[in-house]
């Protein structure tokens, strides 16, 4: 048991700074007050194609992450436990 113990650590490390990254490097998504003035129209190209670019994958595999994170915190909390 120790061995997956071992092995679920060492993933969760890894997802964590993957995470941490990922996080830091994604660019700001909404533009503030000026925008809400402004009035800008979300119904163009570029936002209905948002998901297959480079900001997209990285928000998918942002949200990815964190479930395995999420999910791998439970279960490390319940082996502990045990």
């Amino acid at each position: 048991m120790e061995i997956v113990k071992g092995i679920l650590i060492a993933i969760y490390l890894i997802v964590a700074v993957v995470l941490i990254v990922l996080t830091l490097i994604q660019t700001k998504e909404d533009g503030g007050l000026s925008s809400t003035i402004t009035g800008t129209s979300t119904n163009n190209f570029f936002e209905k194609n948002k998901a297959r670019t480079k900001e997209g994958k990285q928000k998918r595999w942002t949200i990815i992450l964190s479930v395995i994170f999420v999910i791998l915190t439970i279960v490390l909390g319940i082996l502990y436990m045990a």
